[in-house]
């Protein structure tokens, strides 16, 4: 394995980047210079700019792996000529002039509905009732109530920030399928997989597979540094 690539990781939607703390751990113990962003999920723009300052500090070629919300970030940032490969984790692969807005307009009948409440002040938010079992129904419950309560407030902007350019047209994709993912139905993710023309994985988890799982997510990142 060449550890010569840098790690560059991007969280989602009402979560920050501590979410990725194992599987950091994991790939630092492999040798790979690890960089987790810390977006504030306010505008799509703003984001693409902070993870492509991240891209630029990296000491080497870039793997820039995304969860959630995330992917619609490295579809855009992922066009930087850093970035070698790219990494979707039960993430949104938006094509040209898509958005999580419009990937989530038209559920299939059945689909799980995100618990998404109405949006206060130009920000959305879980129901945290509803959030363990929708976001993270796999994880230790103390730490899914924790996750609840503190969650990151999503702006409206990075919701409807549409792709300019997908960088997974150019750039070889991997992709992480959450067989048990109550956010992102999984069909939709195999959908936005098989169009990027991504390697994909699948693996029994909820839509927090990054944190019950981490040793799943950190194997499917060494394939893409590979």
């Amino acid at each position: 394995m060449s550890t010569s690539k840098s790690i560059v990781l991007i969280h989602g939607g009402f979560v920050d980047g501590s979410g990725w703390q194992s599987v950091y751990q994991i790939l630092k113990n492999d040798g790979f210079e690890v960089i987790v962003v810390q977006n504030p999920t306010i505008t799509l723009t703003d984001d693409v700019a902070i993870t492509k300052r991240a891209i630029a500090s990296a000491k080497g070629d870039v793997v820039l792996v995304g969860h959630s919300y995330g992917g619609v970030v490295v579809s855009e940032a992922g066009n930087d000529p850093k970035v070698k490969s790219l990494v979707y984790i039960t993430a949104f692969a938006p094509d040209k002039g898509e958005s999580v807005a419009s990937l989530i307009a038209n559920p299939a009948p059945g689909a799980p509905v995100p618990p998404i409440l109405p949006p206060v002040g130009g920000f959305l938010s879980l129901d945290r009732e509803k959030f363990a079992a929708s976001f993270a129904a796999d994880v230790q419950p103390e730490l899914a109530a924790f996750m609840g309560d503190s969650q990151v407030p999503w702006g409206l902007k990075a919701l409807q920030g549409a792709v300019i350019e997908p960088a997974w047209r150019a750039k070889p994709s991997w992709y992480l399928v959450a067989k048990d993912d109550g956010m992102i139905p999984p069909p939709a993710q195999r959908m936005m997989a098989s169009r990027a023309g991504s390697h994909v994985i699948e693996a029994r988890g909820s839509h927090a597979i990054y944190i019950s799982s981490p040793e799943v997510v950190a194997a499917v990142i060494r394939h893409a540094a590979e």
